[in-house]
């Protein structure tokens, strides 16, 4: 019986860590995802579209 004991409390443990690891990866990912669409947005405020942008060489036939 305590074997059993120790085996339900281990088998416990372990879902728990995993829980936890999984938690861990999640939070990387957002990160992540939230880290890129922040790129993604500063690098849309700097394009300037300037329709009057003057042409240095005439276009080809």
């Amino acid at each position: 019986m305590f074997e059993y004991e120790i085996q339900q409390t281990r088998s416990a443990q372990l879902r728990r860590e995993a829980a936890d690891e999984r938690l861990a990866r999640e939070t990387v990912r957002r990160a992540r995802a939230a880290r890129r669409e922040a790129t993604g947005r500063a690098a849309e405020g700097e394009v300037h579209p300037d329709r009057t942008r003057r042409h240095w060489f005439t276009r080809a036939a």
